[in-house]
C-alpha cells in the first residue's frame, strides 16, 4: 500500500492545493500540459472533481448542464456516531486520519450518515447533536464538505445484531410500535417490518399523540438550528432518507433483511390495519369497493424467485387486467405521496439550492433484477410503477423529485452486467440506469449516484463509475459518493484500487515533463503535497 501512495509517478503528476474552507481541489497543470488539459474537459474528464469548469457551489445547473462539475464524496463509517449525547466521535482519531487522507487525494468532502435513533433516542422533546456536531466540525476543519444524510427509518445492516452498532428505531418510537404493530409494515402472512414506519401513518397521531410528520418537523428544525453556521460553508448537502435503507420503497425483501443479495420478486407491503383501510377507502372512490378488500390473491411469496412464481407478475398476469393496474397504480401513488409530503416539509425548513442553500436529495432503490421481465415486478413490489402499465417505473418518483428541487441519488453506478446473473434473475442494470436518466431527463429532476457496494477486486466496477458519473449524455450527476470508509476500504486489497480510480479521473495518464509547482493566483506557491500520505491511510485502517 505505502509503494502506491508514494510512487515518484503518482506523486509527482497528482498534486492537490489544500484550500482553506470547502471547495473543491485546484487541479493545475503546467503550460505544456494544456492541450491535453483540454482533451480532457472535452471528453468531460476534468469535470468529475470539478476540475476547471466552474464553482462547485453553483449546484443551481439545469440538468443538460454538461459543463457543471461533479462532486466527489466518501461515506463515513455507519457507525461513526452512536451516541448522539457523547461530544467525540467513534474512533475519532481514524475517523479524522480518514479525512486527512480525503483531503490529501482531492476528494471534495465526506457524507456523514445521521440516525433518528441516535439524534433523538429516549424522547420525542430531547435531541442529542454532540457526536455529530463534533464529526461536522472535524470535516470543516480539515476544509472538507459534508454530505449530511438523514435516516428516520432503519436499516438492519446498521443495527447492532450487523455488527454496526446503531438501533434501528428510537426507542420511544419502538414502544409506540409494540402497542400499536401495525404503525409498520406488513406482509400478507403479518410479518412485520419492525425498522420501517408505515407510510399510511404519516399523518395519524400514532406517536404518543404525535404523528411522524409532526417528529420529522421537530427533527428538521432542530436539526437547522444546532448547525445553521455550517450551511453551505460546510453542509453543502443534506439528503432525507424516505424508506428503508434511505430509498424511497417499500421493504419489498424478507423483515430482517436490508436486500443485499435478494433477488427475488418481493412481497406487497399493504397489510397493517391503516394500509388496508387507504386501500378500502380508495376502492370506494374509484367505483370498485370489492378491490379495496385485501392485496391481490395471487400476488408472490418472498421465497418466490421469478415472475412466473406466482400468477400475478406472469406475462399475462393479474397486473396487466384493470384490477391490477388500479392496485399498483395505488400502491405507487403511496409510495410518492409518502416522498412528496416529507420533501415538502424539509424545503419548508431547510434553506433549499433555489434560495442558495443546500442541495436536498434523496436516494431510489436500484432495482435491476427482474427488470428485463415485461411486468417488472421486483421494481412494482417496491412501489415503482406507471399508470397503465407503461414501462417507466422511475416517471413517477423523478416528477415528485423536480417538484421538490430535490436531487434524485441512484445507488447502483458500479453495478455491472453479469451474463449468469442475468439468466438466473433477469437483470439489467445498464438498461435500468438509462430508464431512470430518461425519467429525471424528461421531469428535470437532477441526479446524483453512490456505489452499490464496495469495490475490492472488480476493476471493472470502477470503470462503470466512471462510464456512469463523467459521461457526455445530457444528464450527468452532479456528485457521486463513494460508499464507504471502514477497515476494508484502507485494506491494501482496496485502498491502492480507489486511489488509482481517482487518479485516473482526476489527473488523466498525459506524459509528465516536469514536476514544478505552479504559481497560484495570488502569486504565492501553491502547497504541493502527494496525494494521501500512507501513514494516513494506516491510522484510519482502525475506522
Amino acid at each position: 500500500m505505502e509503494s502506491v501512495l508514494t510512487t515518484p509517478p503518482f506523486a509527482a503528476r497528482c498534486r492537490v492545493r489544500l484550500n482553506s474552507g470547502c471547495s473543491p481541489a485546484n487541479f493545475r497543470l503546467s503550460p505544456s500540459r494544456s492541450r491535453r488539459a483540454g482533451d480532457l474537459r472535452a471528453a468531460g474528464l476534468g469535470s468529475f472533481l470539478g476540475y476547471a469548469t466552474g464553482d462547485h457551489k453553483n449546484k443551481n445547473h439545469e440538468v443538460d448542464d454538461v459543463a457543471a462539475p461533479a462532486r466527489l464524496f466518501v461515506g463515513l463509517p455507519i457507525d461513526t456516531v452512536t451516541d448522539g449525547g457523547a461530544a467525540a466521535a467513534n474512533k475519532a482519531r481514524g475517523i479524522a486520519a480518514g479525512m486527512r487522507a480525503m483531503k490529501l487525494l482531492g476528494v471534495d468532502g465526506v457524507e456523514l450518515p445521521v440516525f433518528w435513533s441516535v439524534a433523538q433516542p429516549d424522547s420525542p422533546d430531547r435531541f442529542a447533536w454532540a457526536g455529530y456536531r463534533a464529526v461536522a466540525d472535524m470535516a470543516r476543519d480539515e476544509g472538507l464538505c459534508l454530505r449530511v444524510t438523514l435516516h428516520f427509518h432503519g436499516s438492519p445492516t446498521a443495527g447492532a445484531g450487523a455488527g454496526g452498532g446503531v438501533p434501528m428505531l428510537p426507542v420511544w418510537v419502538a414502544t409506540a410500535a409494540a402497542d400499536d404493530p401495525d404503525i409498520v409494515f406488513t406482509d400478507r402472512s403479518g410479518g412485520r417490518h419492525e425498522d420501517c414506519l408505515s407510510f399510511a401513518v404519516d399523518e395519524l397521531p400514532v406517536l404518543h399523540g404525535r404523528s411522524p410528520l409532526d417528529c420529522y418537523e421537530a427533527f428538521f428544525r432542530s436539526f437547522a438550528e444546532n448547525f445553521k453556521d455550517l450551511f453551505d460553508s460546510t453542509i453543502t448537502d443534506v439528503t432525507v432518507g424516505l424508506g428503508p435503507n434511505g430509498e424511497l420503497r417499500y421493504p419489498s425483501y424478507p423483515p430482517g433483511t436490508d436486500g443485499r443479495g435478494f433477488t427475488g420478486v418481493g412481497e406487497f407491503q399493504c397489510y397493517d390495519k391503516y394500509m388496508l383501510s387507504r386501500l378500502r377507502r380508495h376502492a370506494a372512490d374509484s367505483g370498485h369497493p370489492l378491490w379495496g378488500l385485501s392485496g391481490p390473491h395471487d400476488a408472490p411469496l418472498y421465497s418466490d424467485d421469478s415472475p412466473d412464481s406466482s400468477g400475478f407478475f406472469t406475462d399475462s398476469g393479474s397486473w396487466r387486467t384493470p384490477y391490477g393496474d388500479f392496485f399498483l397504480s395505488w400502491y405507487s401513488g403511496e409510495l410518492v405521496s409518502h416522498g412528496h409530503r416529507v420533501l415538502s416539509l424539509t424545503n419548508s425548513i431547510l434553506p433549499n439550492s433555489a434560495a442558495g442553500g443546500i442541495e436536498l436529495s434523496a436516494k431510489v432503490p436500484f432495482m435491476h433484477w427482474w427488470h428485463g421481465a415485461a411486468s417488472r415486478p421486483a421494481e412494482a413490489a417496491a412501489g415503482l410503477y406507471k399508470i397503465g402499465g407503461k414501462k417507466n417505473g422511475y416517471s413517477p418518483a423523478a416528477k415528485m423529485f423536480a417538484a421538490n428541487l430535490c436531487t434524485m441519488i441512484i445507488p447502483g453506478m458500479d453495478v455491472c452486467m453479469n451474463k449468469q446473473r442475468s439468466r438466473i434473475s433477469g437483470s439489467s442494470p445498464d438498461k435500468l440506469m438509462v430508464q431512470i436518466k430518461n425519467a429525471c431527463r424528461r421531469h428535470g429532476a437532477r441526479i446524483a449516484g453512490e456505489n452499490a457496494s464496495l469495490v475490492v477486486t472488480h476493476t471493472s466496477s470502477f470503470s462503470r463509475i466512471r462510464s456512469n458519473v463523467v459521461t457526455a449524455e445530457r444528464v450527468r450527476p452532479g456528485h457521486f459518493t463513494y460508499q464507504r470508509m471502514g477497515e476494508e476500504f484502507f485494506s491494501p486489497e482496496h485502498w491502492p484500487a480507489f486511489v488509482e480510480f481517482v487518479r485516473g479521473v482526476v489527473c488523466g495518464e498525459w506524459d509528465g515533463d516536469g514536476d514544478e509547482d505552479e504559481q497560484g493566483e495570488d502569486g504565492g506557491d501553491d502547497v504541493g503535497r502527494d496525494v494521501a500520505s500512507s501513514s494516513n491511510a494506516r491510522e484510519a485502517q482502525a475506522v
